[in-house]
C-alpha cells in the first residue's frame, strides 16, 4: 500500500502542476477580422493570391502592448483617425489592415515573391548569406533581419532549398509577418520614429514616392472604427 501511495502522490503532484500552467497560460486576446484591401479584392475578383485570414491572426497575436497604446506616432491618424479612443480589438483589425496593404504593395500579397534590386542602397551583400541582398516574401524582407530584429529565418536550412520553395523560413506567411510587427515594433516604439518616414525600413511607407502612393491606395478600405463620427475623410496621399 505503502508503494501505491508513494507513486500516487508525485502523479498527482504532476497533475496539479499541469493543472495549474493551464490556469496560468495567457489568454487569447480580443480580436476581429480586417476588411479585405483593394487589391485583395481585385484577386478575388479575377484570380489570383489573395490574403488569408488566418494572417490577421498572425498580425494580431504579434502586436506588443506598446503598438495598441498612446506610444503609436501621431501620424497613424493620416489613415485611423479614431486610432486613441478605439478598443483594442480595433486596434489589432487596424495593424491586421495595414499590413495586409504593406503586403499587398510590396508582393501583390504573393508570400513566394523574391526579388532583386538595382537601387544603389539595395544593392549590398547580405551579412548572414553573403551574397547579393534580395527581399522576400509578404513584406520583402532579407535574412539579415534574422540578426536585426531576432526574426524567426534559417539561412542555412533555407539554402539547401529552392529560391520559391515555400518551406524556406522566410517565406512562410506566419515568420514573415511577424518579423514585420518586429521591425515595426523597432521603429516606431524604440526609435520613436514617424509610421510614415524617409529613413524607415519599407520604401512603401516614405511618402512622396511611387511606392508609397501604391501603398496608399490600399489604405482605402480601413476598419470602420477607424473613421471618426464627424466623417473626416481618410488620407490617401
Amino acid at each position: 500500500m505503502a508503494l501505491v501511495v508513494g507513486l500516487a502522490a508525485p502523479m498527482l503532484a504532476a497533475g496539479c502542476g499541469k493543472h495549474e500552467a493551464q490556469a496560468t497560460a495567457a489568454p487569447v486576446p480580443a480580436m476581429k477580422p480586417a476588411p479585405p484591401t483593394p487589391i485583395d479584392v481585385k484577386k478575388t475578383d479575377v484570380g489570383g493570391p489573395t490574403w488569408d485570414p488566418e494572417w490577421d491572426k498572425t498580425v494580431e497575436l504579434a502586436l506588443p502592448p506598446e503598438m495598441l497604446s498612446g506610444q503609436v506616432p501621431h501620424d497613424v491618424k493620416r489613415f485611423c483617425p479614431a486610432f486613441y479612443g478605439m478598443a483594442e480589438e480595433d486596434k489589432r483589425a487596424f495593424w491586421a489592415y495595414f499590413f495586409q496593404a504593406l503586403a499587398g504593395a510590396e508582393a501583390g500579397l504573393e508570400p513566394t515573391v523574391q526579388a532583386k534590386h538595382s537601387q544603389p542602397e539595395m544593392v549590398v551583400k547580405d551579412e548572414v548569406t553573403g551574397r547579393q541582398a534580395r527581399t522576400w516574401g509578404l513584406l520583402q524582407l532579407t535574412y539579415e533581419d534574422q540578426k536585426r530584429y531576432g526574426c524567426d529565418f534559417d539561412w542555412d536550412r533555407d539554402k539547401k532549398l529552392k529560391a520559391d520553395d515555400p518551406a524556406r523560413t522566410i517565406l512562410q506567411p506566419k515568420n514573415n509577418l511577424e518579423c514585420g510587427v518586429k521591425i515595426m515594433d523597432h521603429q516606431i516604439i524604440e526609435k520613436h520614429k514617424p509610421l510614415l518616414s524617409g529613413s524607415g525600413y519599407w520604401s512603401t511607407l516614405r511618402p512622396g514616392t511611387v511606392s508609397y502612393r501604391v501603398f496608399a491606395k490600399q489604405m482605402t478600405n480601413v476598419p470602420a472604427a477607424c473613421r471618426v463620427e464627424s466623417g473626416r475623410k481618410l488620407a490617401s496621399r
